[in-house]
């Protein structure tokens, strides 16, 4: 088997290397490409160094089973005919290619089989907030077809990358030092603050990040199902969380969406509001599942649920979710 991870020396990248050894992906040979700000950096991998290679177009994806690529949908556009041009599965997390007819767009808990059909040899993977919201949602679907989603993201300094992390970490130590507060990342100070915008605006005055949650919901869930988004930056540093309301098209019993959120595959229920046990990001950090409590009726709507989630979106948002593809594919060959 042999894998390539496009983007190596990013967010991403690290955590593919990481997802990677930690579920034993079968791997016979590595390569990491990046772009010439990264070329020449040096990894570990099980115990071996590996240099990244500056991604070209060039015959260096011959032989490659699958390509990891999160290196941006610029780069994406330009490199996908040469990644794939030898047979290698692209499975992308840029947005370059979710709203392709041609190109499945993956959840595994939701719609893996979607992914055996790739015409262009490209799978993409969702946008992290839509993958942690289908995630929790696919099986209340399976109860009742969920007709209207409203939900708000409280989206982490993650989202936007390695250099937004450190950014919101250089804004505490600056205020903390009483020095100019640092801010190139995100539009304003991040630290002590909430930005209700992620993504550029759009016609409707929605964001484009907004937009893809009705999109691609729709897409993965093969679902007329509407979704109204308001995505907004918190001050966290690793994990989004969302609350989330739903309409089915009949009533649903609380214990009947808890009994089938704890039955779930990538679903951890963490719901006992009494003893103040909920999901938060402070602790869904570097954790598989998609965590949910929170879960209510929804008093204003007798066919509406209401529910909180949390997970780590750099994991179950990116990297595990392009891995999790890869292994059901594996698991069909």
């Amino acid at each position: 088997m042999k894998v390539a991870i496009v983007g190596a020396s990013g967010a991403v990248g690290q955590e593919f290397l990481r997802v990677l050894a930690e579920r034993n992906f079968p791997i016979d040979e590595l390569l990491l490409f990046g772009s010439e700000r990264s070329a020449g950096t040096k990894y570990e991998f099980r115990g071996k160094e590996y240099e990244v290679r500056l991604l070209q177009h060039n015959d260096d994806f011959k032989g490659v089973d699958y390509a990891f690529v999160s290196a941006g949908a610029g780069t994406s556009k330009e490199f996908a005919d040469t990644i794939t041009k030898y047979g290698a599965v692209m499975i992308d997390n840029s947005s370059a290619f979710r709203m392709d007819e041609d190109v499945p767009l993956v959840v595994p808990e939701c719609n893996a089989e979607d992914a055996l059909i790739r015409p262009r040899g490209i799978i993409a993977n969702p946008n992290c907030t839509t993958i942690m919201m289908v995630v929790a949602l696919q099986p209340i679907e399976n109860l009742s077809h969920i007709k209207r989603i409203h939900v708000a993201s409280y989206q982490s300094a993650s989202g936007a990358g390695a250099q937004a992390m450190a950014e919101l970490q250089q804004q505490y130590k600056d205020i903390v030092e009483a020095k100019p507060v640092t801010v190139s990342k995100f539009a304003y100070q991040l630290a002590y603050n909430v930005i209700p915008q992620i993504d550029v605006f759009q016609d409707n005055d929605y964001t484009k990040e907004e937009m893809k949650m009705y999109n691609e919901t729709r897409k993965i869930m093969h679902s007329d199902v509407k979704c109204s988004a308001t995505c907004v930056r918190i001050s966290s540093l690793r994990s989004h969380s969302e609350a989330v309301w739903i309409e089915t098209e009949r009533p649903l019993e609380v214990e009947e969406v808890r009994k089938v959120l704890a039955a779930a595959p990538g679903v951890t229920l963490q719901d006992d509001p009494a003893n103040k046990v909920y999901p938060m990001p402070l602790f869904t950090g570097g954790k598989d599942d998609v965590y949910v409590g929170r879960v209510r009726k929804d008093i204003t709507d007798p066919n509406g649920i209401t529910l909180w989630l949390s997970a780590d979106q750099i994991r179950k948002g990116a990297a595990l979710n392009a891995v999790q593809i890869a292994e059901f594919l594996i698991s069909r060959s």
